[in-house]
């Protein structure tokens, strides 16, 4: 059985940035019928993420580490995500 995104998601920021918080929460629900969302879900995604890596950078440095390291989740259909991020 392959890992769900969600798991790929939380395997991809463990991996690069060594949190010591980090949630990760499917919300597809919440989007059923709006653009992107996809009738099996894992589409929409929020995620907490707290760590020595991404302390020093401006807020909008961390999103773009995060959304950097998800590229390829953003390439197979992963439609929006929710960052929280310090």
């Amino acid at each position: 059985m392959s890992p769900s995104r969600a798991q790929r998601i939380e395997t991809a920021l463990a991996a690069a940035f060594a949190p010591t918080t980090l949630e990760v929460i499917d919300e597809s629900h919440l989007h059923a019928g709006h653009a992107g969302a996809a009738p099996g879900g894992e589409t929409h995604y929020a995620v907490k993420i707290r760590s020595e890596a991404l302390a020093g950078l401006t807020r909008l440095n961390r999103h773009r580490a995060v959304n950097e390291t998800l590229k390829a989740e953003f390439a197979a259909g992963l439609h929006a995500l929710h960052i929280d991020a310090a």
